[in-house]
């Protein structure tokens, strides 16, 4: 699948040939060496799924570098969840889009929703797939896992064929699977979505950005954090069973954690913990630890 403008590499390349992505990994040498710790925990469980969910408190990783913004307390230990790339297609203003313009969905009328599967703002199209609820926690990795509400999370991701809206060939006219949330009194933000396609060379992922308060979720440059939401490689599995979906089958058999270039390093403060069925709507939920 290719995108239109040229400055943008090969969508099945997300992540993968961006210069910029790669240069800002390299100058994070010590994060990776910390993660690399957790992978090793982690162990062969990496490719199963099968991985410690939460980020903070007494029950996850306890790796404490300063590059980490882990902080001993009394009440546990609490991880700050790992700065990603945002990829090619964030549309948080700091690319252009498919026809060469600046592309921030976050000026967008109506983008602060909850149900993000439909195109807003004068465009039309939902995007199809295995219904998912996502549920992020936003919580302080400075004051022992402390609720942070009041801040504002972005969330995008691909469709079901692997496309992003308003960049991937065929869905440059949608900029539906964005979204941006306020955190409540408990930290808390929930998405209504479909589960993402697995493009090649990628473990199925979806991104996100924190900001201090919706009035700074305004583009990039005030975003405080950057990551990604993995998933069990079991429940992309089952998710991948149904309609639609048949070129992720293929795409997840060719890719593992092991071998993906995000999540290769370590997942376990990006796991998501899965619950639903694919009938009734999947449930996705991580604590997102930040240094506020």
């Amino acid at each position: 699948m290719s995108l239109p403008h040229p400055p943008l590499r090969h969508e099945h390349e997300h992540d993968l040939g961006l210069a910029h992505d790669l240069r800002t990994l390299a100058a994070a040498q010590q994060q990776q060496h910390r993660r690399q710790a957790l992978r090793w925990l982690a162990g062969a469980g990496a490719g199963l799924g099968v991985l410690p969910l939460w980020g903070c408190g007494g029950g996850g990783d306890t790796a404490s570098s300063t590059d980490t913004d882990t902080i001993e307390t009394p009440a546990g230990t609490c991880s700050a969840v790992p700065e990603e790339t945002a990829g090619p297609y964030p549309a948080d203003g700091s690319n252009s889009d498919a026809s060469g313009s600046i592309s921030n969905a976050l000026a967008l009328s109506g983008i602060v929703r909850s149900d993000i599967r439909s195109s807003i703002a004068g465009l039309s199209g939902t995007a199809d797939g295995v219904p998912l609820t996502v549920t992020l926690k936003l919580v302080n990795s400075r004051a022992s896992c402390a609720d942070l509400s009041g801040y504002a999370i972005y969330l995008w991701h691909g469709d079901r064929e692997g496309r992003y809206s308003l960049y991937s060939s065929g869905a440059t006219e949608q900029n539906y699977l964005r979204g941006v949330q306020e955190t409540d009194s408990t930290g808390q933000v929930t998405f209504t979505t479909i589960f993402p396609a697995c493009y090649s060379g990628r473990m199925p992922h979806i991104h996100f950005e924190v900001y201090r308060s919706l009035a700074t979720a305004t583009g990039s440059t005030g975003r405080l954090k950057t990551s990604q939401l993995a998933f069990p490689t079991d429940v992309c599995q089952t998710a991948y069973a149904t309609t639609g979906y048949s070129a992720s089958v293929s795409n997840l058999s060719r890719i593992g954690f092991s071998t993906d270039n995000v999540f290769s390093d370590g997942v376990s403060l990006q796991m998501a913990a899965v619950t639903g069925s694919v009938a009734d709507g999947l449930v996705a939920e991580l604590t997102v630890g930040i240094a506020a």
